[in-house]
């Protein structure tokens, strides 16, 4: 029996460059029972994450298949090789695969979605997500916000649609000592309000002369090098502050972690529906105080353990920043209430993705 993952082209499965959907099945991996039989596919990269279970493919530029389904078929091809009848399939975040799949394969498959299902391709309309019901096994949505966008209009085939949340990692026991910095972690990109974070601290960080503001991000996913005029101006601005505000640019998760164990805020100003919000979480098992959008799923995660905004601005992200930094007893609650109700473990999120499997192997008498 074997478990095979397909992560999107885009995903590099690399110890120094993994985004969020790497992170998260890098997270499963380190606790699931299924370990031994578990295959992820992707594009190939110098520092695989569990070199023992990933199988790195190189795009030909002779193909004419798109990236993604040049994958989808080099896996099916290896698996087909196997001559085993016992198989799962499971891909994240990419939903037109599935036909691809279903035309090819009798394999059992999972689709995960990781964003809103109705902004991708092969699950935007009532008519895709109700034959994607018919084909798969199981559909894992990140949130509750993303498993409602997927039910819209659809009122049949309920049991198959499960909210797994991404899990993360605690690898500190004790409370970290904070000091007087401020955190921006994420894209620069439009999407994720980051101008609205560098507008604010630059309003006031000559107030606040022994705060220092950070911003750790690539310009587009796992890459500091890309053009991006929105992320160049930001990084500009944010760097005509002056010696209190420090961009890191794109870092390994490692330096991310070290970051957020002495970081007494974080800002979240998200202005799109985030599907999750996994900055968010990892920062909960840090203890740090964390200022948010009230958007898509980042309220399953902030409730009274955080600040959350409602249709944010950079006036009401200025009030809410400034009030915490004067007010170090709120300051201390916050960060002590996220130490606390850090629930979304990678252990939990494994063990239920493995409940669902075991079920899914029961179903086809594996």
């Amino acid at each position: 029996m074997k478990i095979n993952i397909l992560l999107p082209y885009k995903e590099k499965f690399d110890e120094n460059k993994a985004s969020s959907v790497s992170i998260t099945v890098k997270n499963n991996l380190m606790h699931t029972k299924y370990l031994n039989v578990i295959r992820v596919y992707g594009q190939n990269v110098e520092n695989a994450l569990f070199k023992d279970n990933f199988v790195g493919l190189n795009y030909s530029i002779f193909s004419l298949k798109s990236k993604n389904v040049f994958l989808l078929h080099r896996m099916l091809k290896i698996i087909s090789e196997e001559h085993s009848k016992k198989q799962l399939i499971e891909i994240h975040n990419r939903p037109y695969l599935i036909n691809q799949i279903s035309s090819i394969s009798h394999f059992p498959v999972s689709l995960f979605f990781h964003n809103d299902p109705l902004t991708m391709k092969g699950s935007k309309s009532k008519r895709e997500r109700q034959n994607i019901l018919e084909k798969c096994a199981a559909i894992f949505c990140v949130s509750e916000y993303i498993k409602q966008q997927f039910m819209k209009g659809i009122s049949t085939d309920k049991q198959k649609v499960h909210v797994l949340y991404n899990g993360v990692n605690r690898k500190i026991t004790h409370f970290p000592k904070k000091k007087k910095e401020i955190l921006f972690v994420g894209r620069l990109v439009s999407e994720k309000g980051v101008d609205l974070y560098v507008e604010v601290v630059k309003s006031i960080a000559p107030t606040y002369p022994d705060w220092n503001f950070g911003i750790i991000g690539s310009l587009k996913l796992g890459d500091q090098n890309k053009t991006n005029l929105f992320g160049n101006k930001v990084i500009e601005k944010f760097k005509s502050i002056g010696s209190q505000a420090r961009y890191y640019g794109f870092k390994d998760y490692s330096f991310v972690e070290e970051k957020m164990k002495t970081a007494s805020i974080i800002v979240i100003p998200s202005l799109w529906q985030e599907p999750f919000g996994l900055v968010a979480a990892e920062a909960m098992s840090y203890g740090i105080c964390i200022i948010a959008s009230k958007v898509g799923g980042i309220p399953e995660i902030i409730r009274d353990n955080g600040v959350l905004i409602e249709n944010i601005n950079s006036h009401k992200l200025k009030k809410s920043l400034i009030e915490l930094i004067d007010n170090e007893k709120l300051r201390n609650f916050y960060q002590k209430k996220a130490w606390k109700d850090c629930k979304f473990s990678a252990e939990y999120s494994s063990e239920k993705l493995d409940n669902y499997r075991k079920i899914i192997f029961k179903q086809n008498d594996y």
